[in-house]
């Protein structure tokens, strides 16, 4: 069994997606966090998470935190579910760089377009225009970054694109990416069992 610790509309939420796609039992335990953009909340002291943040899992006695590292943990846990090459196969390398990059480059460039810091700092901006021309150059060879196939890595970067769609300039392919991925009867499940409160194992 799976213990995520959760709080509503938080990162969280998409490990919840995660654990609908993978298809394995899970229990919520739900929690309170400080979320710093609005002041409002306080961290729970029963949250396993050592800043007691969100997303954190345990799983066979194993703490794991942060999104990134929860997708490579889970996806390798439960490889039948098909989200990430094993270690070995082919396109792992691929995966791996796709994940990696997501947290190194992604993450820090939409947030410094959702600041407003392009402006002041040309290299800030250099990073933002690199993020942006790899997703539109991915996305023109297939309907997933890694061609064919949904993996952690589309959770990873759709979630993040779904939550500062703005930050990004109008492209209808990654509208039509963004769609399609939180389209996914995975997604939509989590977006229900957002607000559930306590545990709830999965069918």
């Amino acid at each position: 069994m799976i213990t995520l610790y959760h709080a509503p509309k938080s990162r969280s939420t998409r490990i919840i997606w995660l654990l609908e796609e993978l298809g394995v039992p899970y229990d919520v335990r739900q929690v309170s966090i400080f979320r710093p953009m609005t002041g409002d909340g306080a961290p729970d002291p029963v949250n396993r998470h050592p800043d007691k943040r969100v997303p954190a899992i345990v799983h066979d006695g194993e703490l794991v935190a942060e999104s990134v590292a929860i997708v490579l943990y889970l996806t390798d846990a439960f490889p039948a579910a098909g989200l990430g090459p094993a270690a070995g196969a082919a396109g792992r390398g691929d995966y791996l760089t796709w994940i990696s990059w997501y947290a190194a480059e992604m993450e820090p460039a939409m947030f410094a377009a959702m600041g407003g810091d392009l402006a002041a700092s040309p290299m800030k901006q250099r990073n933002y225009d690199a993020v942006l021309a790899r997703i539109e150059s991915a996305l023109a060879k297939g309907p997933y970054l890694m061609g064919e196939r949904f993996t952690g890595a589309d959770l990873l970067v759709s979630s993040a694109l779904n939550f500062a769609r703005s930050a990004f300039p109008e492209s209808a392919a990654i509208d039509a990416y963004v769609a399609r991925c939180v389209g996914r009867p995975a997604m939509q499940r989590a977006i229900l069992l957002d607000e559930t409160a306590g545990v709830r194992e999965a069918a």
